[in-house]
């Protein structure tokens, strides 16, 4: 079931690929970009993450925490993710357990589905130029599509983004004009 605007964010309690505690409460009091990936491997969820790095000292600096998820083991997450030094917590869900409670989908017709190629190929050349190529993780869930969940201080959800596509996410225009209303309040 997926989630709407308004509803309050489902609550979780797990661990980050450092072992550190990472629990939705957490983070209550403040505005939190919850977003999930597919998995370790992908060309485009680490340019999205790499994006999001870039963007984090100016987001945080105005109240927003970000927390990833990935569906994949913790060593591959290790392995492909955390060299980029990301300034915020990375939970590898490799039994999807996040993924079920926020309602998120696995599509193998959305993933296989014709995408406009120049949009594709060109998030695919800019992945490779930080150095993710487009392969395939074995073992992971290849079929899973990515959502992106912006939470308020009281825990609900302000917005609430699921894909139909790989590779693309919740607009960083939308984040904007949710911290934009966050310093208005």
């Amino acid at each position: 079931m997926k989630l709407t605007p308004g509803s309050v964010a489902p609550d979780f309690s797990v661990q980050d690929v450092f072992d550190n505690p990472i629990s939705l409460q957490g983070y209550a009091g403040k505005l939190l970009l919850l977003s999930f990936f597919r998995n370790s491997a992908c060309a485009m969820c680490n340019l999205r993450l790499h994006h999001l790095i870039q963007r984090y000292p100016d987001y945080h600096s105005r109240g927003l925490e970000m927390l990833a998820i990935f569906e994949t083991p913790r060593e591959s997450v290790l392995t492909n993710v955390t060299k980029q030094n990301a300034p915020f917590p990375i939970v590898a869900d490799p039994a999807a357990m996040l993924y079920d409670l926020y309602g998120l989908e696995s599509s193998q017709e959305k993933v296989l589905a014709t995408v406009d190629e120049g949009w594709r190929n060109g998030m695919i050349q800019e992945a490779a130029a930080i150095g993710y190529q487009l392969v395939r993780e074995e073992g992971s869930n290849f079929f899973r599509l990515p959502a992106d969940f912006l939470t308020g201080p009281d825990q609900r959800i302000q917005a609430a983004f699921y894909s139909d596509v790989v590779g693309e996410h919740l607009s960083f225009e939308q984040i904007e004009k949710a911290l934009s209303a966050a310093h208005v309040s």
